[in-house]
């Protein structure tokens, strides 16, 4: 087992190293090293089959289960099936709104109320990349968001980059409130059968609470900056109105429709017993039987190597969840804090958060979600208390950085493409110290809401 746990090890942290460097592409690492754990770990020194069809888990998609669930916890390890699916089918979803123009339409509507006034954008441009992100995907939102800004300041005449950076942070903020805002969520939920309520009620209220110090904060640091000349009421008239950006009126209505469908079943989904697999693989369906003749532009859109990036990463987990790598490292956590669960939150909230600022969130989630299970040592309160601190740390502690989430990366090449780089120093500047707010707001919520309770 020595000689399997160590290569499990080398091979986790080759991965690692890889994806940091960035000279090859994420899928790709991730797919290769899978192909070595599949190879190296199970079949040369384990030796063992079973394991290895367990880490594959192809047998979970055949049962009942995992369509409908009845209650019943079932254990699973390697691919996380239920993730990859549901994270396809939001983004085939979310292809569908793109390409009606939905976006485009949203954010010149609400500009347009404002009276294109740049501070009212401003706030208004952070509560909605705050709501959007808690139901799409964060990289959709400030891809949107950040063209939309970038336009809006050129007509304005204001400095778009502070504006981007509050909408960057607070998608990530928002992508943290619920089950589907961010993928350390999806994988979170699904994995240890929390709801989509549960995550609302839990680092919603996490979040929500640190948006409204965060606006301030931004406002505080940012407002000088933003300063721009404004428009006329003449120039306002001339300026396209937001239906004009609507590129399919039926479809639009439509895409709106399922949209609402989807949040209603997650939102349900709890009680209906229907599991985000399901939900994601309806909501992919319909939304291509309605897009029957734009099915190739929507496919089109949809990020194929982000979902190849999740399987090859979830094999490499299942690698040393398989050979008690996991097992050790929750044995070492839980022997340094003993009965201190004051420390164990700060452990994972801070540890989780610093390691996201540095390295992708998506897999740290997924290798931590079974060490808090470890450290739970069975204690449902235990779990879900170092489950929302696992999710609060991964989520925010990204924003810290421009390579620690994907939002970012997005956001900060927007602006560059518009002749306003963000460098290392400016960009770390504003948002290392929102980050900081935030995890410290968490840290403080989770001990005083869960911790004195336990």
């Amino acid at each position: 087992m020595m000689a399997a746990q160590t290569v499990a090890v080398i091979i986790f942290v080759a991965m690692f190293i890889l994806i940091i460097m960035d000279k090859i592409e994420k899928h790709y690492v991730t797919l290769g090293c899978g192909l070595l754990t599949l190879v190296g770990v199970f079949g040369i020194c384990m030796q063992d089959f079973g394991a290895m069809w367990d880490t594959i888990n192809l047998k979970a998609i055949a049962t009942a289960e995992f369509w409908h669930t009845t209650g019943t916890e079932t254990e699973s390890g390697g691919i996380d099936w239920a993730t990859i699916l549901f994270l396809g089918g939001m983004m085939i979803m979310v292809e569908g709104m793109a390409r009606v123009g939905f976006f485009n339409w949203l954010c010149r509507r609400i500009a347009k109320m404002v009276h294109y006034k740049t501070i009212p954008i401003f706030f208004a441009f952070m509560a909605m990349s705050f709501i959007l992100a808690m139901f799409i995907d964060s990289i959709t939102v400030i891809l949107f968001l950040a063209s939309v800004t970038i336009e809006l300041a050129r007509l304005l005449k204001f400095n778009p980059v502070p504006m981007i950076l509050s909408e960057i942070f607070c998608a990530n903020l928002g992508g943290s409130a619920t089950m589907c805002g961010d993928p350390p969520n999806i994988i979170i939920g699904s994995n240890l059968h929390y709801a989509f309520m549960d995550f609302v009620e839990n680092t919603g209220v996490a979040a929500l609470l640190s948006f409204i110090f965060i606006v301030a904060y931004f406002y505080l640091v940012m407002h000088k900056e933003l300063a721009g000349e404004g428009v006329s009421e003449e120039e306002i008239a001339k300026m396209p109105s937001p239906e004009s950006f609507i590129t399919d009126k039926k479809g639009f209505w439509i895409s709106l429709v399922i949209f609402l469908c989807a949040v209603i079943l997650l939102i349900t989904h709890s009680s209906t017993g229907l599991t985000v697999a399901f939900i994601g693989v309806v909501i992919a369906a319909v939304t291509l039987i309605t897009s029957a003749k734009h099915i190739k532009e929507v496919l089109h859109g949809v990020d194929y190597k982000t979902l190849l990036f999740f399987t090859g990463l979830f094999i490499v987990v299942g690698g040393l969840e398989q050979t008690g790598v996991l097992e050790i490292i929750a044995g070492f956590i839980s022997k340094v804090c003993g009965s201190n669960y004051y420390l164990m939150v700060a452990i994972i909230i801070w540890v989780s958060g610093i390691a996201s600022a540095f390295i992708d969130n998506i897999p740290f989630a997924a290798t931590m979600v079974p060490i808090i299970k470890e450290l739970s040592a069975g204690s449902d309160p235990l779990l879900a208390t170092l489950a929302w601190s696992l999710a609060m740390g991964t989520d925010v502690g990204g924003s810290a950085t421009p390579i620690g989430a994907s939002a970012n990366v997005v956001g900060t090449s927007a602006a560059a493409k518009a002749g306003h780089p963000i460098g290392w120093g400016e960009y770390c500047k504003k948002m290392a110290p929102a980050t900081i707010i935030v995890m410290l707001i968490s840290t403080i919520y989770i001990c005083l809401r869960y911790v004195t309770k336990l």
